[in-house]
This record gives C-alpha cells, sequence and structure tokens, in this order.
C-alpha cells in the first residue's frame, strides 16, 4: 500500500503550501479543515465505526467519466455500511463524474495528487466523510498474472481501478462487474475499518501471517486474494463476507 511514502509525500506537500502561499491565512484554514481526513490508514476506524465523535457519515465518490459504479454495486455498498457502522444520523453516498486525469497506470502518489484536486468534502462538525475515487485504469506494477483491484491509502482515502474491474469482467467465467465492484468497495472500506490488526485490535489471532492487514480465514472478505483479481475468478455473483473473528474486532472497537 506504500503508505509510510505516501504519508511522507503528503506531508511534504503540505509544508510547501503553508510556506509559499501569498495567502497564508486562508490556508492555514484550508489545512486544518483537511487535516482529519489526511492521517495514516486504520487511524480513524473507531470514528467510522462508532458514534462516539460522528453521528453520520458521507461517501463522496468521484468518477472518471465512463467509469462510474453500477447502481447494483452502490446499493450493496451501502447495505454493507449500514450493517456495521453506527450512524445515527444516517449514511450519504454522493456521486459525480470528472475528465479523466491520463495518468493511467497509477502511482498512489497520483492517487492523492487527484484526491488534492477533485475531494470537496471533509470532515464537519459531527460528520466523517471518505472520499472513494473510480479511476480509468490500473495500479502501477500490474501484470498478467496478478492485477490490484483497489487500495486504501489514507485514514478516509480509497480507490478502486474500474479501468480494472471492467476488464476483469470479461473474462470467461469471471463474476458481474457489481458483483466485482461490490466486492472491492467492502473490502477496501474494511480497510478503513481497522481491519486486519490496522488500527482495530484483534480479538483473536487471524491475520494471515504471508499478507500483513489481511485475514487467514478461507473465503472471508479480507481474505488477501479478494484484493487482487485473481481471488475473484470462480467467485460467482456471491459477494463475500466477513468472517466472524473480523467481526468481533470491529464490534469491540465500536462497530455493529
Amino acid at each position: 500500500m506504500q503508505i509510510t511514502k505516501l504519508i511522507g509525500y503528503l506531508l511534504i506537500s503540505s509544508f510547501i503550501l503553508i510556506g509559499c502561499s501569498d495567502d497564508d491565512d486562508n490556508t492555514l484554514v484550508t489545512n486544518a479543515l483537511q487535516s482529519g481526513n489526511k492521517k495514516p490508514l486504520g487511524s480513524s476506524a473507531n470514528d467510522l465505526l462508532s458514534a462516539t465523535n460522528f453521528n453520520s457519515l458521507t461517501i463522496e465518490i468521484i468518477a472518471v467519466q465512463g467509469f462510474e459504479p453500477t447502481t447494483t454495486a452502490i446499493q450493496g455498498f451501502r447495505e454493507f455500511l449500514q450493517d456495521r457502522l453506527f450512524k445515527p444520523d444516517g449514511i450519504t453516498i454522493t456521486q459525480r463524474s470528472v475528465p479523466s486525469s491520463g495518468k493511467a497506470p497509477f502511482s498512489i502518489e497520483e492517487i492523492a495528487e487527484i484526491e488534492n484536486t477533485t475531494r470537496t468534502l471533509f470532515n464537519k462538525e459531527d460528520d466523517i466523510t471518505v472520499y472513494v475515487y473510480f479511476a480509468d485504469g490500473s495500479k502501477e506494477n500490474d501484470t498478467n498474472e496478478q492485477v490490484t483491484l483497489g487500495s486504501a491509502y489514507l485514514n478516509t482515502s480509497m480507490v478502486i481501478y474500474e479501468g480494472t474491474l471492467r476488464a476483469l469482467s470479461t473474462r470467461p467465467n469471471s463474476p458481474s462487474l457489481s458483483a466485482v465492484e461490490t466486492a472491492t468497495l467492502n473490502h477496501e472500506f474494511s480497510h478503513l475499518m481497522g481491519l486486519v490488526n490496522l488500527g482495530t485490535p484483534l480479538q483473536s489471532e487471524h491475520e494471515d501471517p504471508n499478507a500483513s492487514n489481511h485475514c487467514n480465514v478461507s473465503s472471508c472478505l479480507m481474505e488477501a486474494a479478494i484484493e487482487f483479481g485473481s481471488g475473484m475468478m470462480g467467485m460467482g455473483d456471491v459477494i463475500p463476507e466477513l468472517d466472524a473473528q473480523c467481526i468481533a474486532d470491529l464490534q469491540a472497537n465500536g462497530g455493529r
């Protein structure tokens, strides 16, 4: 996930903005407003799961034109969130499309740059926000044998490589596009919720020793293979679910 590298990049960017702006007061205010959404992956797990600090959640979905998620996937994603989060004031999902950046295939640093120019919603009062970018391409360093479907990279930020998902869904015996989208959205958001051992403490030993921050239970949503194209093949249109141990972790950290 290249989190250390990305955090360093973001910190450097923030320093340059503060040090070089001709409008220091406005920049400082903007930086303060956005600071709650520029933290390490997993650090907002409890805020997302519980109503302790935030009573509602807003998901800002930004998709490249022509690469918007299916309605079925968004509905499945909403149901997943409602099953796992305590948000008494509700969950809002906003969607809009933007032109292509022309940068595919993407590094995480490039995705972060796109977020900096397209994200408009940040934590405000008792509403926590999450940014989801549907990219018109793949992650850099993908191979013919293994492709990455999505990446969670900051506490409230994730990318879905929609170009890859669409290519995967055209292969023989592959699941539908909506099924792949739903599984990828749920998997990456689960990383934001702190799974596995990524801000949400383990209640039992189920982290995969060969794939950090993933579950060692076969067919669990947080199995490492779900993040890659190979793990989706043969799945059919059945969306993987969190196993009992992952759910127990979330419940112990304020979730359902």
